[in-house]
């Protein structure tokens, strides 16, 4: 497999340096990316340059994935226009710990062959340097010109944000160090990362062809966008996280499920290693019958799967028959309400249920869902409620505890989209 024709096909390259093909043609090449270890977990934003990562093992080369320890400390500068907070050691081992097992999804650590990924983290070489050590023998091969004409450092001296600290004006030269170590001690001849950090890139080539003479590359993709001109990966709620922890597989497969057709056509190539054969067959699907959506569908399993596990994905499937199918599927409490989220909700007691009540008493008097019993009355007779996605035919029908689903909620439903839920206490 040719890296470089594989990410062009895919959309995946912004810029790339003159030689970087040739190199990769000619032998076995060690490519790293940067990752910033601020949390415990990455998020869907990191989730381009891991795929360009993985990908460059498929294609026979070797990934390095480095946990930014040291530079994490600093904090860089470029697509910022505020300093960043500044984390401690230990913390920074545990999102270290964290990010390597997600990792170990896309890449392969625990291969013998000569291409299995490794993780570094500069914090190990960079905690010993001394700032004296540090300008002698770095400070002096990089001009500040050369620093200043980066646009990561002139867009903070033109008035974004509140200027630059040197702390931060360091950070090029610090992640051009991180290039030269990987060079020298682990023959890395390429940089990857988004478009944004071209200039920390190239800072890291010519510091490597200053000071030891050597010829390394970079390579970087575009920054993702949305089609209506929004940020990538952020919801409502904040990003799109992998952990579970943070957000949990249903929404994670909500939010791919979820994105426009536009979107959906140029993230499946991005995020998942489909063939160029079978996403021009879904294509031509989608654009037949775009209402069956099949683009988003694979989208969102594909990437489920990968961030996830099968089962995580059958069970977010299943949930979102909850919404549109006819039946109600088994799973637990916790994805129940989450599908429900935001929906009014109601509480009453488990007397209440247990000695049974009408549905008609249930819903105008216990809970609110129809303001009167005339206008329930009304849309009973056309047929337009349901319990636990039945159809109510009777008004008098007496709700036991034989309905609760979960032994906790039931599941109101009034007209096609109007949903309440009343919790059982």
């Amino acid at each position: 497999m040719n890296f470089v024709e594989e990410l062009k096909w895919r959309g995946m390259i912004h810029d790339m340096m003159p030689g970087t093909e040739e190199q990769l043609q000619k032998e076995l090449t060690s490519a790293y990316v940067g990752i910033d270890p601020t949390a415990d977990s990455l998020h869907i934003g990191h989730l381009v340059s891991v795929m360009m990562l993985k990908h460059f093992q498929r294609a026979g080369h070797r990934p390095i994935a480095l946990v930014g320890g040291a530079t994490g400390m600093i904090g860089d500068p470029s697509g910022k226009s505020l300093e960043r907070n500044l984390l401690d050691e230990e913390t920074l081992r545990h999102n270290q710990d964290a990010i390597k097992k997600q990792l170990a999804k896309f890449l392969d650590f625990e291969s013998t062959a000569p291409n299995a990924a490794l993780m570094v983290n500069n914090y190990d070489w960079m905690k010993d340097i001394t700032f004296l050590g540090f300008i002698k023998d770095i400070g002096k091969h990089i001009t500040v010109n050369y620093m200043m004409s980066k646009d990561s450092v002139k867009k903070r001296f033109s008035g974004e944000g509140e200027g630059m600290s040197f702390t931060e004006f360091t950070y090029q030269l610090v992640q051009g160090y991180d290039y030269l170590h990987l060079f020298s001690n682990f023959g890395c001849k390429l940089q990857m990362g988004g478009s944004d950090q071209w200039g920390n890139i190239t800072t890291g080539t010519e510091l490597i062809r200053r000071k030891v003479g050597g010829e390394a590359f970079g390579l970087v993709c575009p920054l993702i966008t949305k089609a209506d001109g929004g940020k990538f990966g952020k919801t409502e709620s904040g990003n799109v996280w992998l952990d579970r922890r943070y957000t949990s597989p249903y929404k994670f497969y909500q939010f791919w499920l979820n994105v426009s057709d536009d979107d959906a056509e140029k993230y499946i190539k991005i995020f998942t290693a489909l063939s160029k054969e079978e996403i021009e067959g879904l294509v031509a699907e989608q654009k037949a019958a775009p209402h069956l959506r099949p683009l988003q569908k694979r989208l969102a399993q594909e990437v489920t799967v990968m961030v996830h596990s099968q089962e995580d994905f059958e069970n977010a499937v299943k949930a979102s028959e909850l919404l549109f199918g006819k039946s109600l599927p088994a799973i637990d409490n916790e994805t129940f309400l989450e599908v429900f989220e935001g929906v009014p909700q109601f509480e009453v007691s488990d007397n209440d249920i247990e000695l049974g009540v009408k549905a008609i008493d249930l819903l105008t008097e216990k809970t609110a869902v129809f303001p009167s019993k005339g206008e329930m009355r009304k849309l009973v007779q056309s047929g337009g409620v349901s319990i636990n996605k039945n159809r109510l035919e009777d008004t008098e029908e007496v709700i036991d505890s034989s309905y609760l689903i979960n032994n906790k909620f039931i599941l109101i439903q009034r007209g096609k989209k109007n949903y309440y839920l009343i919790i059982v206490k």
